[in-house]
């Protein structure tokens, strides 16, 4: 080997072993995890939601109202406690003790239609849940396929660089016999510098793509199931179709939210009708009582109600803001709806589409590992020029790729598929 060959050699070696370094400063500083799966990273970043950490006390309050429905009055009893005396004046012994209790009483059809609202709020905390837990899975899916992309560029360019590196050392063992001249020397270092660019581009949108995950998660993502099981291992499964696309209303997160919504917008409007007036009170009392000093104390009970006046005006308002917000739930779900089947029909297509395109890019793969088989035992051989080998390396490589990213591809088409259908990961 010539000084200038080793020069150039030299150019390329410390970055070759500065990546090693790195890689393995980065392996002993961050300890294995199991395997990141699409389920464990969703189960993971929904205990961070909002949603998720207030759910049971949102629960405990619509059973509360339930159970305030069923009441026999509409608010608790009150206790009224009276004393009447002259000490202050004639001081003439007069006296009078009175208590009582008073109970609110139920307008009619209030107590029905408040039990009506208390379920329609159940069925919206629990809808409203669902719904969270759908939109929490879009972006979730979104980061963890953006990571596992990023994952098989990385391993795809790590293994590029390996391939450069080995062809670049057979060279220089030939250019050192005299075989080949140091332009081709030249040339297969260049290929090494290409690929070892390809390696540090494709570890910063790694390490790009694993933050926004942990961001989600809150933890840093383990090793990925696909680089170690295939992508077959962390496919979600197919979904079927629905045959008609009117029962999404029922079963589709986001659609059922807003039915819940308008529904609960209804029953509170209903109840603003009957809610004309204050709550009439229904009271009973007992008093004893003496007129002078040394008579004899006299029991007497009091049976009383209460009626207020109503004012229509005063409940206007609360009754056009229900049916307000029942008006918009109810338009909100239609715009949801056409939203939903558009982007099923989107997810359908782009499932199909990956299947085909993954089918073609296998067939590709093929044909360039045998092609650089051939072309790796001409060249061998002395029969195949260096450029036409580096051809056929990078398209070997190339073809690889794409197969690895349409893999990755159709499992993020399934994933689509299913965020479109309203299911959660698996």
């Amino acid at each position: 080997m010539t000084v200038s060959s080793v020069r150039h050699r030299k150019g390329w070696l410390p970055c070759t072993l500065l990546l090693l370094a790195v890689g393995s400063v980065w392996a002993q500083a961050t300890p294995p995890s199991p395997a990141t799966t699409l389920k464990q990273a969703f189960d993971s970043a929904w205990l961070r939601q909002p949603e998720a950490q207030s759910q049971v006390a949102r629960q405990e309050a619509a059973i509360a109202q339930r159970q305030a429905a069923n009441s026999w009055t509409a608010e608790p009893a009150s206790l009224e406690l009276s004393l009447r005396s002259d000490r202050l004046n004639k001081n003439l012994g007069s006296r009078e003790f009175e208590a009582g209790l008073a109970f609110p009483l139920w307008l009619p059809g209030e107590r029905a239609r408040t039990g009506a609202l208390a379920d329609a709020e159940l069925r919206a905390g629990a809808s409203r849940v669902l719904a969270a837990q759908l939109r929490t899975a879009a972006s979730v899916r979104e980061s963890y396929w953006q990571w596992q992309r990023a994952r098989g560029e990385h391993a795809l360019a790590r293994e590029r660089l390996s391939n450069a590196q080995q062809l670049a050392a057979d060279v220089a063992k030939r250019v050192k016999a005299g075989d080949l001249a140091r332009a081709d020397q030249h040339q297969a270092d260049g290929a090494v510098a290409t690929a070892e660019a390809a390696v540090a581009e494709a570890a910063s949108a790694l390490a790009g793509a694993s933050q926004q995950l942990r961001a989600l998660t809150g933890s840093p993502p383990g090793p990925s199931a696909i680089a170690a099981q295939g992508a077959d291992a962390v496919t979600e499964p197919v979904p079927e179709l629905p045959a008609d696309v009117a029962a999404l209303d029922s079963r589709h997160p986001a659609l059922a939210e807003l039915l819940d919504r308008a529904e609960l917008a209804r029953r509170a409007a209903e109840l603003a009708r009957v809610q004309t007036r204050p709550n009439p009170e229904l009271s009973l009392a007992t008093a004893r009582d003496r007129g002078l000093a040394g008579e004899p104390y006299e029991q007497s009970i009091t049976l009383g109600i209460r009626i207020p006046f109503g004012s229509d005006s005063r409940n206007r308002a609360k009754r056009a803001t229900a049916q307000a917000d029942a008006i918009e739930a109810e338009s909100l779900r239609n715009l949801e709806q056409g939203r939903v089947l558009a982007e099923l029909d989107s997810a359908r297509v782009h499932l199909e589409s990956a299947r085909v395109q993954l089918t073609a890019a296998d067939k590709r793969a093929q044909l360039a590992r045998e092609s650089r088989s051939f072309f790796q035992k001409s060249y061998q051989m002395g029969e195949t020029d260096l450029p036409t080998r580096l051809r056929i390396e990078l398209e070997a490589a190339e073809a690889q790729r794409q197969a690895s990213r349409t893999r990755i591809e159709l499992a993020a088409a399934v994933s689509a598929l299913r965020q479109a259908l309203g299911l959660l990961p698996e």
